[in-house]
């Protein structure tokens, strides 16, 4: 199944499922392509990892996608709600996503081994992400952070050093950190 027709079968899976479980506030077919779209764009401005831990990853954005996109990397989703935990069951299954797996937890109670990449959009503020992840990573371990227009603000509450770049696209943020040290 090429990637195009798992973007258009994982669309209608949403709307069908949106309609009954309210998942998202994308309510139209325009909305998710817009979604899908915002889930891609920063993937080609960073490293790409072997193992990506998505937190609170809701209705699919951006993990769901990015494992649609790219198969070679294993995508973990961390989403402590019942029914969303059980969209993301069904779509990654329905759509033959080998590369994912859902944990239904909240990322503080998740454990494992240090992942490459985590991501996490419209879920908590940058400190906060970074203190719920720490179990997560190691120095290794680098954020894709989809945010709104509030990120400096936010980065000034981060009280570890880190290295970061910001990416634009129309009214999102995307906050790259690298390599985060616990011992900083």
């Amino acid at each position: 199944m090429d990637t195009s027709y798992k973007f258009k079968k994982f669309t209608y899976l949403l709307l069908e499922w949106n309609s009954i479980h309210n998942l998202t506030g994308a309510k139209s077919v325009d909305d998710i392509e817009a979604n899908i779209e915002d889930s891609l764009y920063p993937f080609r401005y960073i490293d790409l990892p072997e193992r990506v831990l998505d937190i609170g990853t809701g209705a699919g954005f951006p993990a769901l996608i990015l494992a649609m996109e790219y198969p070679d990397i294993e995508f973990t989703l961390c989403e402590p709600r019942n029914k969303r935990a059980s969209f993301l069951k069904f779509a990654s299954l329905d759509i033959g996503l080998d590369n994912v797996k859902v944990v239904k937890s909240r990322v503080e109670n998740f454990s494992s081994e240090p992942f490459e990449l985590i991501t996490s959009r419209a879920v908590s503020n940058t400190r906060r992400l970074l203190d719920m992840t720490e179990h997560l990573r190691d120095g290794n371990t680098s954020y894709l952070l989809y945010k709104g227009g509030d990120v400096e603000e936010e980065l000034k509450r981060v009280d570890i050093a880190i290295d970061f770049d910001i990416f634009n696209h129309g009214k999102r943020r995307y906050l790259y950190i690298k390599g985060v040290d616990n011992d900083t």
